[in-house]
């Protein structure tokens, strides 16, 4: 492309799509009213009208930015803590929207562009959980106890490829429908459409993104509740106090009144150090019997680890085919340390059952 095409491009004005977009979605600069469709509907929708209605009107456009600040400030006239942020967006769209082409790519943009993505981001699942439980509940259905290590392996994956599948058929879904109104629109040539649905597409990836991050984390600290829920083990609250350096997902009361500790983790690699500070005279005050780790990817848990932290009472449960847990097993100084994950609900039941 020469360098004149480029700058034609990039001057064009349904690249304010993009820029439109953002500005409508943008919380802490502009109230981020680019969130409530029912008002976007009413700007579109009254913007259209005007410009339908008044066809010969000298100062259309005057008229069209007009309709639009009073929508705006009419419906924040009571959010005080969004009133300014709002008055600044309708400052600012009133420098962007010079002519009436400026005005077609808003009300598009509102149209085709923000209300579609707000429709699609609220049918994205929030939690991943929703497309593991059934599945893992299936596996444990059928393998029982020698299902764990699938189900704790397969956890993160599902979920993630079950929001990644619906995000996907989400987009997909407003994308062609968008692409079928803009060829329905004569008015708007190829360059222009293209400009317009990778704008979308580019807006879309970006919110999605961001409900990527809040379902991130906490997966795999999860899959120990849901199979204490499914085996019927009652959670325990965490001691009172209880400050040391480990990251235990869930708690279980034995029959003596002492807590064992379970954290599922992928590895030990960047935790041991600070899990081995909590010492036996740690456990004894909080009266913690022992702490089960169950370990999906053990190749790093080294001797030094497993002969440190057994000392203290901590109990490596690992995958039933792992080559470490074969070593271990076989090995005089840890085979007291490590356990096959098949047998994680076995012990727990040995522990609180009288």
């Amino acid at each position: 492309m020469k360098p004149k095409e480029i700058m034609n491009q990039l001057e064009n004005k349904w690249q304010n799509a993009y820029w439109f977009s953002r500005m409508l979605i943008n919380n802490d600069k502009y109230g981020g009213v680019g969130k409530d469709s029912k008002l976007l509907i009413t700007l579109a929708s009254s913007l259209r009208l005007v410009a339908k209605e008044n066809k010969n009107f000298k100062d259309l456009l005057k008229l069209q930015k007009q309709v639009l600040r009073n929508i705006l400030i009419e419906r924040y006239a009571r959010a005080n803590s969004l009133k300014q942020r709002v008055e600044k967006l309708i400052i600012d769209l009133e420098e962007i929207i010079i002519t009436s082409t400026d005005m077609l790519v808003f009300i598009l943009t509102c149209e085709s562009i923000m209300i579609p993505i707000n429709q699609a981001i609220a049918s994205i699942p929030s939690d991943d959980k929703e497309f593991t439980l059934s599945i893992a509940k299936s596996y444990l259905d059928i393998q029982e106890e020698k299902g764990l290590a699938t189900v704790i392996n397969l956890w993160d994956d599902l979920g993630v490829k079950g929001c990644l599948t619906a995000e996907r058929t989400e987009i997909v879904k407003a994308f062609t429908t968008l692409r079928i109104l803009l060829d329905r629109d004569k008015k708007i040539n190829d360059e222009d459409k293209s400009i317009v649905l990778t704008a979308f597409v580019q807006e879309f990836e970006r919110r999605v993104g961001q409900k990527r991050k809040s379902r991130a984390g906490g997966s795999l600290e999860d899959v120990t509740s849901f199979i204490l829920d499914y085996y019927k083990i009652k959670s325990a609250p965490k001691p009172d106090h209880f400050q040391a350096d480990i990251e235990v997902d869930n708690w279980v009361k034995t029959k003596d009144g002492w807590l064992i500790g379970i954290s599922c983790k992928r590895t030990l690699r960047e935790r041991w150090k600070q899990v081995s500070s909590a010492d036996t005279t740690i456990l004894n005050k909080f009266k913690i019997k022992y702490i089960y780790h169950i370990i999906t990817y053990d190749e790093d848990l080294s001797d030094d680890k497993l002969t440190l932290l057994g000392g203290l009472r901590h109990i490596f449960y690992l995958p039933d085919n792992s080559r470490r847990l074969k070593y271990a097993k076989s090995h005089v100084g840890l085979k007291e340390y490590v356990r096959p994950i098949s047998e994680l609900i076995n012990d727990l039941n040995k522990q609180i059952k009288s």
